[in-house]
């Protein structure tokens, strides 16, 4: 599955699509349909992608990595700006173990932004309507309504609602 997920992401970041093509072949290797709203733009990433679950009305800008063997999931609405990594496996710190994986999902709740660059560790939950700063590294949940940069991530605003 992961080989044949590889090929089909290889053969979309390589071809000429439109996004009606683009949410056809991320249809097939996410094991899912991709709705009508989604924008994405390529290249576009993974390490498996049948892990990886989208809601509506979500843009991706180009470069964006999903390491998604633990699950990542995007509701409705988020913004992902260009070449942000959503990680979804970590490895133990122990020497011995470090080829081994910790795998834990990830949760990008409805109206998130995440910024060019920005990092999402696994294990995260980025609140609904929170803003993740440009290269910015998250490493614990981001609350809802707050913007969040630096490294590692702390929060720097509280949104007015």
């Amino acid at each position: 599955m992961i080989d044949k997920n590889q090929q089909l992401l290889q053969e979309l970041n390589n071809s000429i699509n439109n996004q009606v093509q683009v949410r056809e072949k991320l249809s097939v290797i996410t094991n899912q349909r991709i709705d009508d709203s989604v924008k994405i733009r390529l290249p576009f990433y993974s390490d498996f992608g049948r892990n990886t679950h989208l809601g509506k009305g979500v843009f991706i800008n180009s470069g964006a990595m999903f390491t998604d063997l633990g699950g990542i999931y995007i509701s409705d609405n988020v913004l992902i700006g260009p070449k942000v990594t959503i990680a979804s496996v970590n490895h133990p710190a122990t020497p011995e173990k470090r080829r081994e994986v910790e795998i834990e999902p990830v949760y990008i709740h409805r109206n998130a932004w995440l910024g060019a660059n920005a990092v999402i560790t696994s294990g995260v939950s980025v609140g609904e309507n929170a803003i993740v700063a440009a290269g910015a590294v998250v490493t614990n949940n981001v609350p809802k309504n707050t913007v969040v940069a630096g490294v590692p991530a702390r929060v720097i605003k509280v949104l007015n609602q």
